[in-house]
């Protein structure tokens, strides 16, 4: 019998905790989802929000992504909190360093899909995730680079260009009605990337709530092209159901009077 594909709708794979080691001693905590019947296709290391603003490695595009991509696609999603950052996997070790000591926490992300012989890695950053991957996520190991919500907040000009020069595949989804960087902006911004897609979501906001099927179609996309997408909306098979009550305390709304953190002078 098909079920429908629900937001808190987990699909069958093999899911572990894990552990990465940074390079300055600090332990952070993550998961990795595989698909259960076959190895995967390729892989999305997944780049969470500020987490001053409730963002973690449990964000709901990212959380859908490590529940559905597996099965429907193929894909091996590793999803980690960066330092300081708490979801229901745990709290990982140091304290948010806007931006700074993060580069620690992205190159030990890539490492562990190296080491875990992951193929075809790609890095999936989203707000504050997409800073990161501009900033540290130009890795030899790493295939390209698909940035949702980019405000370009922390990354440079000199990012960039590296990433111009490298001439790795970029995609930025912007949303009609992003709170930092709307689309004509973001044409005019990412023009310094001559390989670099630029997608108008229309209708969409910087939360891409409502609108996450749309993300993941994308993504996959581009890191699995043969995968058929729109992906399907029902499953032939048993569906487990995740606890949406656990990240009742992480809405926009807890944050509205958090000082959103700036980039550290030099």
């Amino acid at each position: 019998m098909s079920n429908q594909i629900r937001a808190n709708s987990i699909l069958p794979a093999h899911r572990e905790d894990i552990e990465l080691h940074t390079a300055d001693g600090v332990t952070l905590v993550g998961e990795l989802a595989r698909p259960l019947d076959r190895d995967p296709v390729a892989t999305v290391i997944c780049l969470h929000p500020l987490p001053t603003h409730g963002g973690m490695m449990d964000s709901h595009v990212f959380r859908k992504a490590a529940w559905r991509l597996p099965a429907l696609a193929g894909l091996a999603v590793l999803r980690f909190n960066t330092r300081g950052t708490s979801s229901v996997r745990g709290t990982s070790g140091g304290t948010f360093a806007s931006g700074v000591d993060e580069r620690f926490d992205v190159a030990a992300a890539i490492e562990y899909a190296e080491f875990a012989d992951l193929p075809n890695l790609w890095l999936l950053g989203w707000s504050f995730g997409t800073d990161l991957t501009l900033m540290y996520g130009l890795e030899p190991a790493v295939t390209g680079a698909i940035l949702l919500s980019p405000p370009l907040r922390f990354s440079r000009p000199e990012h960039l260009a590296a990433w111009a020069a490298d001439g790795k595949p970029v995609t930025a989804l912007i949303p009609e009605f992003d709170d930092y960087l709307r689309p004509p902006e973001a044409a005019e911004r990412f023009a310094a990337i001559p390989q670099a897609e630029v997608v108008p979501v229309p209708g969409a906001k910087h939360l891409w709530v409502g609108d996450a099927e749309k993300v993941l179609d994308a993504v996959v996309q581009r890191v699995a092209p043969a995968v058929p997408t729109p992906l399907p909306q029902t499953w032939d098979g048993p569906i487990e159901t995740g606890d949406m009550n656990a990240y009742a305390n992480r809405t926009v709304a807890a944050f509205a009077d958090v000082e959103v953190p700036t980039p550290l002078k030099d």
